[in-house]
């Protein structure tokens, strides 16, 4: 096939076809609970977890974003009650849908040989020798923290290079399958032994390697809507590259897969796979709503940094270990969703004890206009972001709208 027959997809259509796959074309309606939060997970692929609690955790945020209803209960429930979910792995700690749970075992084999080595001489503690002594404890006295294994051992408050053996040794049998996450109090996980959490049904159906390749590769391309194979690869972070472009040139020569090039947002074009039904079907996609929402860092939209940038030349990154002084924008800055387009950023922080969601600073992207609707649209979802945080109102810096 030459380059002059391939499809050119413009950068407005895959910009729509990328945000309907990641749930954020729809209006946000539904209930947020139970059936319907765990199919808004299946849609996504999984939700990505993370501790910083600036406005609301990660998680939290990004199912609010799709789901207004949502409560933090309900991802809770889903959790601990109902095991429709469970917490592992993709590129970071995730809720991923049970149903995709046997084909984790993929990871669990593969973590066991990376793990065993890297993490022998990174602790360098002995954590092998636990691994037997946490098992035991948890399957004769019940689900364990990492502060009620090892109780006896030399506590550090330095990161997780400084683990004890036996909080290190219960990370390895949760990152090797042997335990799983049952609950979580406060933020901190409680592991119980996997057969006592993860539903029979689930926890004994076996698929060999290259049945879950296919399926790690396919289920990416679909939530994807485009991709190279590096892309594919990097999504559930379960296949290598190399199995991924393997797939899609196997794929792409029995038909499954067509090349396109997508129109990115400096007008280049860049050569990619897609599914040839989605590219027939490009006239259902579906227009984002013109509502402005406030994303999460970790939003599934913006968790390839250098993917986002192209299509909506939004360049983003997290500040966090960025020394304060050097920090263009703020510790933890929220990007701004407007339509199709990514207009802003946002520094914000929830004040519980003062009831406040207190505004540091808005910076629009060059050339988004502060016009009398977007800015009620803004105030509108921040209104929106001080509720679901707990707070009554919104609060703002003298100065907090800032130039480009």
């Amino acid at each position: 096939m030459t380059s002059s027959s391939i499809f050119k997809m413009p950068n407005t259509v895959a910009r729509h076809l990328f945000l309907q796959k990641h749930g954020l074309s729809e209006t946000p309606r539904g209930s947020g609970k139970g059936e319907d939060l765990a199919t808004l997970i299946t849609k996504l692929g999984f939700t990505q977890v993370d501790s910083i609690n600036t406005v609301a955790r990660a998680h939290h945020m990004i199912l609010a974003a799709r789901r207004p209803a949502y409560k933090e209960k309900n991802l809770k429930l889903l959790l601990e009650r109902d095991r429709l979910v469970f917490e592992h792995w993709t590129h970071d700690a995730s809720v991923i849908p049970t149903q995709f749970f046997p084909h984790w075992r993929l990871r669990f084999q593969r973590d066991r040989e990376a793990l065993t080595g890297r993490w022998r001489n990174w602790h360098d503690n002995g954590f092998e020798a636990k691994i037997e002594n946490v098992l035991k404890q948890i399957s004769d006295h019940g689900p364990a923290t990492s502060a009620t294994v090892g109780e006896d051992e030399k506590r550090s408050s330095g990161g997780w290079w400084e683990w004890h053996p036996s909080k290190t040794a219960l990370e390895f049998l949760w990152r090797t399958g042997e335990l799983s996450v049952c609950h979580r109090a406060g933020f901190q996980k409680v592991y119980d032994l996997t057969e006592r959490v993860i539903p029979h049904e689930k926890l004994n159906t076996r698929f060999d390697a290259e049945e879950t390749i296919d399926w790690a590769a396919r289920s990416a391309m679909e939530r994807l809507g485009f991709a190279t194979s590096g892309e594919i690869s990097a999504f559930w972070d379960l296949i290598t590259p190399k199995e991924a472009k393997d797939w899609c040139q196997v794929a792409h020569g029995r038909g499954i897969l067509t090349e396109v090039e997508i129109e990115c947002a400096d007008g280049s074009f860049r050569r990619v796979y897609a599914f040839p039904e989605t590219v027939e079907t490009l006239n259902t996609v579906e227009t984002p709503p013109s509502r402005v929402r406030v994303l999460s860092p970790f939003d599934p939209a913006l968790r390839d940094r250098k993917r986002s940038e192209r299509l909506f030349g939004f360049s983003y990154r997290i500040e966090i270990f960025v020394p304060e002084a050097k920090r263009e924008y703020g510790y933890y800055v929220f990007p701004v969703l407007e339509g199709a387009r990514l207009i802003g950023r946002i520094d914000m922080k929830a004040l519980r004890n003062e009831d406040r969601l207190h505004v540091r600073a808005y910076w629009p992207e060059k050339g988004v206009r502060a016009s009398k609707a977007r800015t009620a649209k803004l105030a509108s979802e921040l209104n929106r972001m001080a509720r679901f945080a707990g707070c009554s109102e919104v609060s703002y810096e003298p100065d907090w709208q800032r130039t480009r």
